[in-house]
């Protein structure tokens, strides 16, 4: 794989410049946990890329070194840790202009200031090798301020005063919060706290966030929450109680469902017709109910009850505006979309 001939590229790299009298090529095989011919190789790919790669017979065997001018710099990491962070370049792109994005640009930039000109280069092929493309996201970039603010809060455990924008009625209203964690998911970001007005542990969307004020009060955090269980029958970001869920894919979506997981207590079962049974223990609500309905008519609720008949009764709003005689320029529908956030709007 590209990424194991990257990281023993890199191995070779720093092997050679800790070495003034050179490697064998048996021992530089034998280091690397491959064949000669894969050495000679990566030799040969860093010679390409600019490395001064020197080589002189001895007792009629070659040995490698870099010419004495290469240097190899300050590198803490291991090469797994720096395609780590190279990946996550990437994996953070959604969250460009927030501080956490900034940060890992900021980690690379040091990583290469301690780096000679040739490993920096080299350190750009690691980058260009793993490529992530985010899917469908928010853009944080104007929220950079209450994002750390968020982050301070959290960390320094001070309750949070902020105006609220309700996602459904669109109504703004002042909250006193204990914040939790910060959490992102599904391209969002999301703020879990204690909110005083509801009594409640509850989830508030970050771009929703109109004003932001920390103040002098410091919380405790209560001692019940536990965020792993307070997400884990989540499907998306609605806290629910969990429901046995079964769904039946035909054969066109049985590859997509098989090779991902959807939910940690899922299961997934093959049928004799080329399809899948996908069972979860989740809550059933609307955020499930979007995501069935993605699949066309490739998807059939088995159970429970109720999500069958909300699964059913959005296909059939579906099929009538569809068949009302209308334009592009008739408003949409009232019926909410499948993703919404267990948030302030529910009061």
């Amino acid at each position: 794989m590209r990424g194991d001939q990257l990281a023993r590229q890199w191995l070779l790299i720093q092997r050679l410049a800790k070495s003034r009298a050179g490697v064998g090529l048996d021992e530089l095989a034998e280091e690397l946990g491959c064949v000669r011919r894969t050495v000679y190789r990566d030799l040969d790919a860093l010679m390409y890329a600019g490395f001064p790669v020197t080589s002189e017979k001895r007792d009629g065997k070659a040995f490698y070194r870099f010419l004495d001018r290469f240097q190899l710099g300050q590198v803490p990491f291991t090469p797994d840790e720096l395609l780590a962070l190279a990946f996550s370049s990437d994996l953070l792109k959604s969250l460009e202009g927030t501080v956490f994005h900034d940060s890992i640009e900021s980690a690379m930039a040091k990583i290469k200031a301690g780096l000679g000109p040739d490993l920096a280069r080299y350190l750009e092929q690691f980058r260009s090798a793993f490529r992530v493309l985010p899917g469908p996201h928010k853009r944080y970039a104007e929220y950079r301020d209450a994002i750390r603010t968020l982050n301070e809060a959290v960390l320094d455990r001070r309750t949070l005063s902020l105006r609220y924008r309700s996602g459904r009625s669109g109504e703004e209203s002042v909250r006193r919060i204990d914040p939790y964690k910060v959490w992102y998911h599904g391209g969002a970001l999301y703020v879990i706290g204690h909110d005083h007005r509801s009594g409640e542990i509850r989830t508030f969307a970050v771009d929703r966030i109109q004003g932001l004020e920390e103040t002098d009060a410091v919380f405790v955090p209560r001692a019940d929450f536990d965020f792993d269980a307070y997400t884990a029958t989540s499907f998306g970001v609605v806290a629910e109680p969990a429901t046995r869920v079964r769904i039946r894919f035909d054969r066109r979506w049985a590859a997509w469902i098989r090779e991902r997981e959807w939910h940690a207590s899922q299961t997934v079962s093959p049928r004799i017709d080329g399809g899948v049974e996908l069972v979860m223990e989740v809550g059933a609500g609307q955020e499930l109910t979007g995501w069935i309905l993605s699949f066309g008519d490739g998807a059939r609720v088995l159970e429970p009850a109720s999500l069958r008949e909300a699964v059913t009764t959005a296909l059939t709003r579906a099929l009538d505006a569809y068949a009302s005689v209308g334009t592009a320029a008739d408003p949409p529908p009232d019926a909410p979309s499948g993703r919404v956030s267990r948030d302030a709007d529910g009061d």
